[in-house]
């Protein structure tokens, strides 16, 4: 006969996985679209406008230095007072998007900053400039260089999702704390929520090594 806490996960074993699956669906959006916002805003921050990156840059800080559950309870509970009203599972992809862009803009600038001057001045020499420059000579060996911190930020992501309980969005641990509440089988439901946790953070890890395999296989 299973233990009691097993027996109550593995009867509401549809909840657990409606939030695990809500989960991957927030985080993969969330980390797609930081990604992709980061990158615009790691070419503005070393691009050559007058104030533009200066801008960028107190952006940056600014998220790196906010708690994200504030952030978090900012866009969802703020945005409204500006008419712009947002669903949750909506805001928290807006809050995990605009935070972690920041993480990775700064972490493309850091890896940038290693890079051989010679790269970009063979790009010039070659007649690249501006986004072409950007996306043809310097994203890649910078984001491939990155690419150990850039999984960490992944990482980061699926971590950061978890405070989307606060406002009410149904991820994985609002599933494994509505099982606590209604059954008190806390270290069982959070035990569980735990390894799910862990199990994502694994397949990012595996994927991270698998590219970085495909690279030094290039090479």
């Amino acid at each position: 006969m299973l233990p009691h806490g097993i027996a109550v996960l593995w009867h509401e074993r549809a909840l657990m996985l409606d939030g695990l699956l809500a989960t991957i669906g927030i985080a993969a959006a969330s980390a797609v679209l930081a990604s992709l916002l980061g990158l615009v805003l790691f070419g503005l921050m070393i691009g050559r406008a007058r104030r533009l990156p200066a801008i960028v840059a107190g952006f940056v800080d600014l998220m790196r230095c906010v708690p994200f559950m504030l952030f978090c309870y900012l866009i969802y509970y703020g945005l409204p007072r500006f008419g712009l009203v947002l669903g949750n599972v909506q805001a928290g992809i807006l809050a995990l998007t605009l935070y972690n862009a920041a993480y990775i803009a700064e972490l493309l600038r850091g890896a940038y900053k290693a890079l051989p001057a010679e790269t970009t001045e063979a790009g010039l020499a070659f007649g690249f400039h501006g986004w072409r420059l950007l996306v043809r000579v310097i994203l890649p060996p910078v984001v491939l260089s990155a690419v150990p911190m850039l999984g960490n930020q992944m990482v980061q992501i699926i971590k950061d999702s978890a405070f989307l309980v606060i406002i009410a969005v149904q991820e994985l641990t609002y599933a494994a704390n509505e099982i606590q509440a209604n059954y008190y089988v806390p270290f069982a439901s959070f035990i569980c929520a735990m390894l799910l946790y862990w199990g994502l953070c694994l397949g990012v890890e595996g994927g991270v090594r698998a590219v970085l395999r495909a690279a030094e296989a290039r090479r």
